[in-house]
């Protein structure tokens, strides 16, 4: 049985951009070609916004094969690829390390614009960061043993945002 890693919310860290930069062009220098685009995303991407200490990469390819192949040159940089994680999001190929989660998915597809134009609200509407900062200490307090219960409990808030996407 695996260990239950807790939520566990920080305050924002200024070393969240710089950890993400260092780690793109890591990413970048081993993908090559492969690689169309790296961006930052999650809470650690939102300036001000409490977060759980783990940078969310969002790494686009041409095509999604173009993703299965860079799981192999990752995973010689320390990253555990995930494959259970595609039955619910057969788009996205998964990987973690360390203080990093890796999501590989077709540069442009809906996956990718969603979690872009998620990040950008957040980033452009304090107002309704504050809201969603709220929430996720509630939640975090409330699920604090159960990592799946406190992302299922996010979803309404964050679909009523992309709701507005164009």
């Amino acid at each position: 049985m695996s260990e239950v890693k807790p939520v566990i919310l920080v305050e924002y860290n200024d070393e969240w951009p710089k950890l993400f930069d260092d780690e793109k062009a890591r990413l970048r220098n081993r993908g090559g070609e492969l690689v169309v685009e790296i961006e930052h995303i999650g809470s650690t991407s939102v300036p001000g916004l409490s977060a759980k200490p783990i940078i969310d990469i969002l790494l686009g390819v041409k095509k999604l094969e173009d993703a299965d192949t860079l799981v192999d040159v990752f995973s010689r940089e320390g990253y555990k690829y995930a494959p259970q994680h595609e039955d619910l999001l057969p788009e996205r190929r998964f990987m973690s390390k360390p203080g990093f989660h890796l999501h590989m998915t077709e540069y442009g597809n809906l996956f990718w614009r969603k979690h872009i134009f998620f990040r950008n609200y957040l980033r452009s509407h304090a107002e309704v960061r504050a809201e969603y900062a709220q929430l996720k200490t509630m939640l975090a307090g409330k699920y604090r043993n159960d990592r799946s219960a406190y992302t299922d409990s996010k979803s309404d808030f964050i679909n009523s945002i992309l709701m507005k996407m164009p």
